[in-house]
């Protein structure tokens, strides 16, 4: 490579890092995702996303005014032709500690998924659950998963379309047991900013071969869609995710979330001071926020 060619790749490089880090960082900020004294557990698949996930957290770690722990975890599903020694390889280079969690969970799903059916549903759960209790036999209080923006869409629009809820992949949540935490630090960041940058950084990126060819997919439908609309509408992607963090209850349709039996003539919106505390109390505490936008 030309001397000019690496000066223009390094600005490249230093550009995109610089945008995933702002996206990050005020996603970090927004949800509290990262509080002092955490140990995160960064779940690393060997896919784009999780590798820049990590990229971008260890940066964000060397000058974020809290202090945070990073661990990496792969696991390891025993898939066929799954290159076991890159991941270990590269974790050590970079000098992260890390853990390999085997797991014949390729075995399981092959058993029990036949032929033809998509394996993503069962595959994801059964990772989830050794991942869940790998985080707490390691003492880890966040799991990060590294899903962005375009998934949280994705997501979204599976279902509605194909579950009938107005539902999406949260940037926090907690299990439904109540033990673990899972954070998504890239919820802010753009697919191909992520894979413009993954590029750049070349890293030893590990297909999945288990569900990553399989043809019909809802997921793959969506994301093609929503390709299309990015292509031929600019800046609608945008749009949709705003609306995303703009929801206003009171002119949706779900009774569980707002309180349309009380609503009375003369307050402004027919809102009493009982129905607004009760629909309050429906939308939950604000959380406290750390001031890492300044990183």
């Amino acid at each position: 490579m030309s001397e000019e060619l690496a000066k223009q790749q390094k600005t490249r490089v230093n550009k995109l890092q610089k945008r995933l880090r702002r996206e990050t960082g005020r996603a970090i900020a927004d949800f509290n995702m990262i509080e002092d004294g955490d140990k995160v557990m960064v779940c690393l698949s060997g896919g784009k996303d999780s590798f820049a996930m990590l990229d971008i957290l260890m940066n964000l770690q060397k000058s974020a005014p809290i202090s945070f722990e990073i661990v990496a975890v792969n696991m390891d599903q025993k898939q066929p032709g799954f290159p076991e020694h890159i991941l270990p390889a590269y974790l050590a280079e970079i000098g992260i500690p890390f853990h390999i969690v085997e797991r014949d969970t390729y075995s399981v799903v092959k058993e029990l998924v036949p032929e033809g059916k998509t394996t993503c549903s069962l595959c994801s759960r059964l990772r989830r659950g050794t991942l869940y209790g790998f985080a707490e036999e390691i003492g880890a209080n966040k799991i990060a998963l590294g899903h962005h923006r375009d998934d949280i869409l994705e997501t979204f629009f599976l279902n509605m379309f194909y579950g009938g809820k107005l539902k999406s992949m949260p940037p926090k949540l907690v299990s439904d047991d109540g033990r673990n935490m899972v954070i998504r630090p890239l919820a802010y960041a753009r697919e191909k900013d992520i894979a413009a940058y993954a590029e750049l950084r070349e890293f030893p990126i590990i297909p999945c071969n288990l569900c990553g060819s399989q043809d019909g997919l809802q997921r793959q439908v969506i994301k093609e869609m929503l390709q299309g609309w990015d292509k031929n509408h600019p800046g609608r992607i945008e749009t949709m995710f705003r609306s995303l963090r703009h929801v206003v209850p009171s002119h949706l349709v779900d009774t569980e979330l707002f309180d349309f039996k009380s609503l009375e003539r003369g307050y402004p919106h027919g809102i009493t001071d009982h129905n607004a505390a009760v629909n309050s109390e429906a939308a939950g505490p604000v959380p406290e926020m750390i001031d890492i936008l300044s990183l």
